[in-house]
């Protein structure tokens, strides 16, 4: 046993040193090359030893330094496996849309170059990543593509992350007999290449879908294999192990062996205290002992299953325990309660197969055949046994009279019978009648105060609309109107003549910035008023953040140059998933504040950066910044503004509005300001659509 523990150990070191000795001499070999398609191929070569041996950073910088100069050379199956790699070493540090687009961009070149083998393994990593993400459907898809090729072409490292994909889809969307089939085909490549973790995922998978189909044998056979296997099992999973397999033991009625599993398994869950585990154990053990006639036994047992069942609310081994305890009380005979048992089951049954539908498809309860009522025979033979009958003496029974006095109790028994069963019938049926009409009430109570709920709903609702109303009038008549009534007095006195040219040109700055004022305040009210009425629906997508603020920085480039205020872009080309209108809404709000708030000589900044996944921008400026106490005003839903250096007015909405349509895009904004030194506006926007 030694010599073979160090046998393999000096082999797993050599195989170590012979990868670092390869990429060492490809190295050396790309060093003294001076021909730049050769550059490229012994490049390509390292990159694949590299990701084979998990050195994704070492890997990447490789792939960016030959990237440019394969693009140039219009190397195109160099540049297709360049992306190809660029797109692994992405989707394995879990950038699923840089891995997406590069797997779309080595496809192409693939197609066009027609090597349908790398098509193939392409097709074969989109549907890994897909499958991962539980786009299950979307998956099976492009691993059904890949497989065909990659069976021809006999790739068996390919093939099998295309059968463990194409098994784990399948399981996953409820295919479980094309499930099983792939997990078998997975597993048959997983021999050969001596995977060990793929050995044991594979069977333990195995063993629960030809348990669920009832197929106990084969069941057995790959619990023992995952068992056997070289992996190390910890003590929960060795637990459950044992106890389905001392339950598939069962099945056969190998009493030895299922009681040598059930056993093991719940020593093993009562050391490491599995209260799920002991659950499953104890029933295995209740059913073992009822089979085996040791009753009150299987009765303690069962009835510590029920407990556990209710405290993890565990339905399917709760369903098991109704079962086998009416079982149990048929046995000894105590119909009463193995008909409570029985109903308890049907209704729990029946709840479960309702409730299906919104289950997980991991979640999916199998059925459980073969449950049957105690049958009326048996009911008939107990009742007859509990009718007490007199011990007659066989000297009386030849006297007549005692024979007639006989049959007089026995037909007075009968009729006393059928009255309380009158009774008791006439009892039930009353009953009924008034469960049935409370039922009615409680329905009808029901529906009064989902209508008064309603009512209050509309009523709020309508008294909204009012508010809204109220403050649009008021800042349209007040604040859109000085704007207007300026705008309106610079045209009349120019179309009079009063105003000579020079005092004209004098005179456009202001003029500009009323209008300025005006559509802002519009722009501002529409947006406000929109989002009061609850009319705002996001429709996300993924845009660049760059071209955005390109785009709102040439609007206000002209209103800053006025001002005699500088503008610095440092955004960087980046993407986010949001409504792109919502969000130029609200760069241009926080640009229009920013100058509002700068004086001539201070300096606008926009950047953007990315953190955890999420697309940071801000908007910076070194104006007259923001008190203390104004600060916790922000952001509020009732209006707060102050008038800008150059006395600009403003409606104090933006914020709010700005607030209101980065939350509908499940986004932040806040604010770090300093009075005296200047304000930094940031939002937080999600890089992909977030899972819900």
């Amino acid at each position: 046993m030694r010599r073979i523990i160090t046998y393999v150990i000096v082999l797993s070191m050599s195989f170590g040193f012979s990868q670092t000795n390869e990429i060492d001499s490809l190295a050396l070999e790309l060093a003294f090359q001076s021909q730049d398609s050769l550059k490229i191929d012994t490049s390509i070569k390292l990159i694949e030893s590299l990701y084979e041996i998990n050195d994704y950073d070492r890997a990447m910088k490789y792939i960016l330094a030959i990237e440019k100069l394969s693009n140039t050379l219009d190397y195109n199956h160099a540049t297709a496996k360049i992306a190809y790699y660029k797109a692994l070493i992405y989707a394995k540090k879990g950038d699923y849309i840089n891995a997406v687009s590069g797997y779309e961009k080595s496809k192409k070149l693939f197609v066009s170059l027609k090597d349908t083998l790398s098509i193939a393994r392409v097709n074969n990593s989109i549907g890994l990543i897909e499958i991962e993400r539980g786009n299950y459907k979307k998956g099976l898809k492009y691993s059904i593509n890949a497989v065909n090729v990659l069976e021809r072409g006999r790739l068996k490292t390919e093939l099998n992350l295309a059968y463990s994909n194409l098994a784990k889809a399948c399981y996953n969307i409820q295919a479980f007999d094309e499930a099983t089939d792939f997990y078998e085909k997975a597993l048959q490549i997983q021999e050969e290449l001596n995977d060990s973790e793929g050995i044991y995922e594979s069977s333990s998978k195995l063993a629960e879908l030809y348990s669920n189909k009832k197929e106990h044998r084969k069941a057995i056979d790959f619990y023992e294999k995952v068992l056997e296997s070289n992996i190390s099992v910890n003590d929960s999973i060795k637990g459950r192990i044992y106890t389905k397999l001392g339950s598939e033991y069962l099945q056969f009625k190998d009493y030895d062996k299922a009681t040598k599993y059930l056993v093991k398994g719940y020593n093993v869950n009562t050391r490491i205290k599995n209260k799920s585990g002991l659950l499953m154990a104890l029933n295995g053990l209740g059913d073992l002992n009822i089979q085996q006639g040791r009753l009150k036994t299987a009765e303690k047992q069962l009835r510590k299953s029920g407990e556990f069942a209710k405290q993890l609310n565990n339905k399917k081994e709760l369903l098991k325990h109704y079962k086998l305890m009416k079982s149990l009380d048929s046995i000894r005979k105590r119909f009463n309660s193995a008909f409570t048992w029985q109903r308890n089951y049907y209704e729990l049954r029946n709840s479960l197969k309702q409730q299906e539908v919104s289950l997980k498809p991991d979640m999916i309860l199998p059925t459980e055949p073969g449950f049957e009522s105690p049958s009326i025979s048996e009911i008939k033979n107990a009742e007859d046994k509990a009718i007490i009958t007199p011990n007659t003496n066989p000297l009386e029974s030849t006297s007549t009279k005692q024979l007639n006095k006989f049959k007089i109790i026995f037909y007075g028994l009968l009729a006393a019978l059928a009255i309380v069963s009158t009774f008791l019938v006439l009892i039930y049926l009353k009953r009924n009648n008034n469960i049935k009409y409370m039922q009615e009430l409680e329905e009808k109570n029901i529906k009064i105060e989902l209508q008064n709920e309603a009512f209050l709903e509309q009523t709020k609702h309508l008294e909204n609309v009012n508010n809204v109303k109220d403050k649009l009038f008021s800042i349209v008549s007040h604040d859109l109107k000085d704007s207007l009534s300026s705008i309106n007095g610079f045209i009349d006195l120019l179309k009079d003549g009063s105003l000579s040219r020079e005092e004209f040109d004098n005179l456009i700055p202001e003029l500009s910035e009323n209008a300025n004022n005006a559509s802002l305040l519009l722009f501002n009210l529409l947006n406000w008023s929109k989002s009061q009425m609850q009319s705002l629906e996001p429709k996300p997508s993924l845009f660049d953040i760059q071209e955005v603020f390109e785009s709102k920085v040439r609007l206000i480039e002209q209103r800053a140059e006025n001002k005699g205020i500088s503008i610095v872009d440092h955004s960087l080309r980046d993407f986010a998933y949001a409504d792109r209108s919502m969000f130029e809404i609200v760069i241009q709000n926080l640009l229009a504040n920013a100058l509002k708030f700068c004086k001539a000589g201070d300096t606008l900044t926009v950047s953007n950066h990315i953190s955890n996944g999420s697309c940071i921008v801000s908007v910076a400026d070194t104006g007259i910044g923001i008190s203390k106490q104004n600060l916790d005003k922000l952001f509020k839903s009732s209006s707060f503004t102050t008038m800008g250096t150059d006395n600009e007015k403003g409606t104090g909405l933006g914020l709010s509005i700005c607030k209101e349509l980065v939350e509908l895009n499940n986004g932040k904004i806040w604010v770090e300001s300093t009075q005296g030194v200047g304000s930094t506006f940031y939002v937080q926007l999600p890089k992909s659509r977030p899972s819900s």
